[in-house]
Protein backbone atom coordinates (compact mmCIF):
# COMPACT_ATOMS: atom_id res chain seq x y z
CA UNK A 1 0.00 0.00 0.00
CA UNK A 2 1.16 3.15 -1.17
CA UNK A 3 1.17 6.95 0.60
CA UNK A 4 -1.08 8.30 -1.98
CA UNK A 5 -3.02 5.10 -2.19
CA UNK A 6 -5.95 6.69 -4.24
CA UNK A 7 -4.86 10.39 -3.98
CA UNK A 8 -5.64 12.69 -6.61
CA UNK A 9 -2.73 15.31 -7.21
CA UNK A 10 -2.17 18.33 -9.36
CA UNK A 11 1.53 18.55 -10.22
CA UNK A 12 2.93 22.28 -11.74
CA UNK A 13 6.24 23.00 -12.85
CA UNK A 14 7.41 19.71 -14.90
CA UNK A 15 9.52 21.07 -17.64
CA UNK A 16 12.18 17.94 -18.41
CA UNK A 17 12.91 14.94 -16.03
CA UNK A 18 15.74 16.84 -14.89
CA UNK A 19 12.75 19.20 -13.11
CA UNK A 20 11.89 18.82 -9.00
CA UNK A 21 8.23 18.31 -10.13
CA UNK A 22 9.05 15.44 -12.52
CA UNK A 23 10.50 13.33 -9.27
CA UNK A 24 7.62 14.41 -7.09
CA UNK A 25 5.32 13.54 -9.74
CA UNK A 26 6.82 10.15 -10.48
CA UNK A 27 7.25 8.96 -6.70
CA UNK A 28 3.63 10.11 -6.39
CA UNK A 29 2.66 7.38 -9.09
CA UNK A 30 4.81 4.95 -7.29
CA UNK A 31 2.89 5.66 -4.32
CA UNK A 32 -0.26 5.15 -5.59
CA UNK A 33 -1.39 8.44 -6.89
CA UNK A 34 -3.65 9.34 -9.93
CA UNK A 35 -1.49 12.89 -11.55
CA UNK A 36 -2.27 15.17 -13.94
CA UNK A 37 0.15 18.23 -14.94
CA UNK A 38 -0.24 21.66 -16.34
CA UNK A 39 1.77 23.62 -18.30
CA UNK A 40 1.83 27.00 -19.75
CA UNK A 41 2.92 29.09 -22.27
CA UNK A 42 5.64 27.94 -24.72
CA UNK A 43 6.64 25.08 -22.07
CA UNK A 44 3.72 23.90 -22.27
CA UNK A 45 4.33 21.32 -25.19
CA UNK A 46 7.61 20.78 -23.35
CA UNK A 47 5.54 19.21 -20.15
CA UNK A 48 3.64 17.41 -23.08
CA UNK A 49 6.67 15.57 -24.33
CA UNK A 50 8.04 15.17 -20.56
CA UNK A 51 4.96 13.48 -19.26
CA UNK A 52 5.45 10.46 -21.68
CA UNK A 53 8.86 9.58 -19.50
CA UNK A 54 6.62 9.01 -16.25
CA UNK A 55 6.58 5.57 -15.50
CA UNK A 56 3.06 4.72 -14.31
CA UNK A 57 3.54 1.25 -12.12
CA UNK A 58 1.88 -2.15 -13.65
CA UNK A 59 -1.66 -2.20 -12.60
CA UNK A 60 -3.07 1.16 -12.78
CA UNK A 61 -4.78 0.91 -15.80
CA UNK A 62 -4.93 1.98 -19.06
CA UNK A 63 -6.60 5.54 -18.03
CA UNK A 64 -3.40 5.91 -15.73
CA UNK A 65 -0.98 5.45 -18.11
CA UNK A 66 -2.10 8.35 -20.15
CA UNK A 67 -1.34 11.09 -17.94
CA UNK A 68 -3.16 14.10 -18.64
CA UNK A 69 -1.55 18.03 -19.81
CA UNK A 70 -4.03 20.78 -18.69
CA UNK A 71 -2.66 24.46 -19.43
CA UNK A 72 -2.39 26.61 -16.66
CA UNK A 73 -1.15 29.75 -17.32
CA UNK A 74 -1.41 31.47 -13.23
CA UNK A 75 -1.50 34.78 -14.57
CA UNK A 76 -4.89 33.82 -16.22
CA UNK A 77 -7.70 33.71 -13.91
CA UNK A 78 -9.66 31.86 -16.28
CA UNK A 79 -7.27 28.61 -16.72
CA UNK A 80 -8.12 28.17 -13.31
CA UNK A 81 -11.75 27.51 -13.69
CA UNK A 82 -10.87 25.77 -16.64
CA UNK A 83 -8.71 22.63 -15.20
CA UNK A 84 -10.55 23.03 -12.01
CA UNK A 85 -14.65 22.02 -14.26
CA UNK A 86 -11.73 19.11 -16.37
CA UNK A 87 -10.76 18.22 -12.80
CA UNK A 88 -14.82 18.09 -11.28
CA UNK A 89 -15.56 15.88 -14.33
CA UNK A 90 -12.55 13.69 -14.38
CA UNK A 91 -11.97 12.89 -10.71
CA UNK A 92 -14.65 14.41 -8.88
CA UNK A 93 -12.67 16.06 -6.35
CA UNK A 94 -8.33 16.50 -5.61
CA UNK A 95 -6.74 15.80 -2.56
CA UNK A 96 -3.24 17.68 -3.45
CA UNK A 97 -1.77 20.04 -5.55
CA UNK A 98 2.13 20.80 -5.97
CA UNK A 99 3.16 24.25 -6.67
CA UNK A 100 6.71 24.41 -8.37
CA UNK A 101 6.28 27.27 -10.42
CA UNK A 102 8.81 30.64 -10.26
CA UNK A 103 9.55 33.00 -12.91
CA UNK A 104 11.98 36.35 -12.54
CA UNK A 105 12.79 38.58 -15.83
CA UNK A 106 16.94 38.89 -16.11
CA UNK A 107 16.83 41.98 -14.73
CA UNK A 108 16.02 40.83 -11.26
CA UNK A 109 18.01 37.90 -11.12
CA UNK A 110 22.72 38.71 -11.13
CA UNK A 111 24.71 41.12 -9.50
CA UNK A 112 23.12 44.41 -9.88
CA UNK A 113 20.00 44.48 -7.16
CA UNK A 114 19.04 48.19 -7.37
CA UNK A 115 18.66 47.56 -11.74
CA UNK A 116 14.93 45.97 -11.19
CA UNK A 117 12.34 48.66 -11.67
CA UNK A 118 8.77 47.69 -10.55
CA UNK A 119 7.57 46.37 -13.48
CA UNK A 120 10.20 43.46 -13.39
CA UNK A 121 9.47 42.99 -9.63
CA UNK A 122 5.91 42.52 -10.24
CA UNK A 123 6.34 40.03 -12.75
CA UNK A 124 8.63 37.85 -10.13
CA UNK A 125 5.87 38.21 -7.40
CA UNK A 126 3.25 37.68 -9.17
CA UNK A 127 4.61 34.31 -10.71
CA UNK A 128 6.52 33.08 -8.05
CA UNK A 129 4.24 33.65 -5.21
CA UNK A 130 1.07 34.64 -5.95
CA UNK A 131 0.62 32.16 -7.93
CA UNK A 132 0.19 29.73 -4.91
CA UNK A 133 -2.86 32.01 -3.95
CA UNK A 134 -4.43 30.93 -7.47
CA UNK A 135 -3.57 27.62 -6.97
CA UNK A 136 -5.79 27.95 -4.16
CA UNK A 137 -8.81 29.14 -5.84
CA UNK A 138 -8.25 26.59 -8.44
CA UNK A 139 -8.05 23.80 -6.39
CA UNK A 140 -9.64 24.48 -2.98
CA UNK A 141 -13.10 24.40 -3.91
CA UNK A 142 -12.72 20.90 -5.05
CA UNK A 143 -11.01 19.80 -1.60
CA UNK A 144 -14.52 19.05 0.25
CA UNK A 145 -13.12 16.88 2.95
CA UNK A 146 -9.29 18.87 3.51
CA UNK A 147 -6.16 18.61 0.86
CA UNK A 148 -2.39 19.33 0.89
CA UNK A 149 -0.67 22.10 -0.76
CA UNK A 150 2.92 21.91 -1.15
CA UNK A 151 5.10 24.76 -2.32
CA UNK A 152 8.91 24.26 -3.13
CA UNK A 153 10.94 27.00 -1.74
CA UNK A 154 14.46 28.48 -1.15
CA UNK A 155 14.22 29.51 1.93
CA UNK A 156 15.72 33.23 2.20
CA UNK A 157 15.99 34.09 5.46
CA UNK A 158 19.31 35.14 4.91
CA UNK A 159 20.13 37.16 0.96
CA UNK A 160 21.77 35.11 -1.52
CA UNK A 161 24.66 36.12 -4.00
CA UNK A 162 22.51 36.90 -7.68
CA UNK A 163 19.40 35.45 -6.39
CA UNK A 164 18.10 39.32 -5.43
CA UNK A 165 14.22 39.92 -6.70
CA UNK A 166 13.56 36.11 -6.75
CA UNK A 167 14.64 35.53 -3.34
CA UNK A 168 11.95 38.67 -2.40
CA UNK A 169 10.05 36.71 -4.15
CA UNK A 170 10.15 33.29 -2.54
CA UNK A 171 10.09 35.26 1.01
CA UNK A 172 6.78 36.67 -0.10
CA UNK A 173 5.98 32.84 -0.77
CA UNK A 174 6.44 31.69 2.60
CA UNK A 175 3.84 34.87 3.61
CA UNK A 176 1.57 33.62 1.08
CA UNK A 177 1.63 29.89 2.50
CA UNK A 178 1.44 30.70 5.92
CA UNK A 179 -2.00 33.20 5.19
CA UNK A 180 -3.31 30.08 3.04
CA UNK A 181 -2.73 28.34 5.86
CA UNK A 182 -4.61 30.32 8.45
CA UNK A 183 -7.52 30.90 5.27
CA UNK A 184 -7.68 27.03 4.72
CA UNK A 185 -7.13 25.24 7.81
CA UNK A 186 -10.87 25.05 9.22
CA UNK A 187 -11.75 23.52 6.04
CA UNK A 188 -8.84 20.94 6.54
CA UNK A 189 -6.31 22.11 3.78
CA UNK A 190 -2.90 22.04 4.48
CA UNK A 191 -0.13 24.61 3.50
CA UNK A 192 3.21 23.77 3.71
CA UNK A 193 6.36 24.51 1.95
CA UNK A 194 9.69 22.08 1.03
CA UNK A 195 12.89 24.59 1.28
CA UNK A 196 15.51 22.46 -0.93
CA UNK A 197 19.11 22.45 -1.10
CA UNK A 198 20.28 23.86 -4.76
CA UNK A 199 19.79 21.17 -7.29
CA UNK A 200 20.70 20.97 -11.12
CA UNK A 201 17.16 22.07 -12.98
CA UNK A 202 16.05 24.05 -15.56
CA UNK A 203 15.12 27.14 -13.57
CA UNK A 204 18.73 26.70 -11.83
CA UNK A 205 20.49 27.38 -14.86
CA UNK A 206 18.84 31.01 -15.27
CA UNK A 207 20.85 31.47 -11.94
CA UNK A 208 23.94 33.44 -12.63
CA UNK A 209 26.29 32.66 -10.15
CA UNK A 210 24.66 29.18 -9.59
CA UNK A 211 27.99 27.44 -9.71
CA UNK A 212 28.62 29.14 -6.38
CA UNK A 213 26.13 27.25 -4.15
CA UNK A 214 27.63 23.92 -5.88
CA UNK A 215 30.92 23.94 -4.71
CA UNK A 216 29.96 25.47 -1.37
CA UNK A 217 26.70 23.19 -0.17
CA UNK A 218 28.19 19.59 0.20
CA UNK A 219 30.94 20.54 1.87
CA UNK A 220 28.90 22.98 4.86
CA UNK A 221 25.65 20.64 4.70
CA UNK A 222 26.36 18.06 7.82
CA UNK A 223 24.59 15.41 5.56
CA UNK A 224 26.22 16.45 2.52
CA UNK A 225 24.71 17.26 -0.22
CA UNK A 226 24.04 15.46 -4.27
CA UNK A 227 22.90 19.09 -6.84
CA UNK A 228 21.55 15.97 -9.06
CA UNK A 229 19.77 14.19 -6.78
CA UNK A 230 16.30 15.53 -6.30
CA UNK A 231 14.92 12.42 -4.45
CA UNK A 232 15.25 13.51 -1.07
CA UNK A 233 13.26 16.54 -1.96
CA UNK A 234 10.65 14.59 -3.93
CA UNK A 235 9.95 12.57 -1.18
CA UNK A 236 9.32 14.97 1.18
CA UNK A 237 6.87 16.85 -1.36
CA UNK A 238 4.86 13.39 -1.50
CA UNK A 239 4.91 12.97 2.40
CA UNK A 240 3.25 16.22 2.89
CA UNK A 241 0.62 15.39 0.05
CA UNK A 242 0.01 12.52 2.15
CA UNK A 243 -2.24 11.62 5.32
CA UNK A 244 1.00 11.16 7.16
CA UNK A 245 1.24 14.98 8.02
CA UNK A 246 -2.62 15.79 9.46
CA UNK A 247 -1.61 19.10 11.95
CA UNK A 248 1.24 20.48 10.34
CA UNK A 249 0.21 23.15 8.34
CA UNK A 250 2.41 26.90 7.58
CA UNK A 251 5.45 24.91 7.80
CA UNK A 252 9.12 25.23 6.27
CA UNK A 253 10.74 21.69 5.72
CA UNK A 254 14.18 21.81 5.30
CA UNK A 255 15.50 19.11 2.46
CA UNK A 256 19.16 20.66 2.56
CA UNK A 257 21.57 18.25 3.90
CA UNK A 258 21.36 20.30 7.35
CA UNK A 259 23.24 23.64 5.65
CA UNK A 260 20.48 26.02 6.50
CA UNK A 261 20.87 24.97 10.52
CA UNK A 262 24.85 25.76 10.22
CA UNK A 263 26.84 29.23 10.85
CA UNK A 264 29.69 28.11 8.94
Amino acid sequence: MGLLDGKKIVVTGVLTDASLAFGVAQIALDEGAEIVLTGAGRALSLTRRTARKLRVPEGAGDEASDIDVFELDVTVPEHGDIVREALAAKWGHVDGVLHSIGFAPEVCLGDDFMAAQWDDVAVAVHISAYSLKALADAFAPLMGEGGSFVGLDFDNRQAWPAYNWMGVAKSALQSVSRYLAKELGPRGIRSNLVAAGPIKTMAAKSIPGFAIFEDTWDVRAPLGWDVTNSEPVARACVALLSDWFPATTGEIIHVDGGYHAMGA
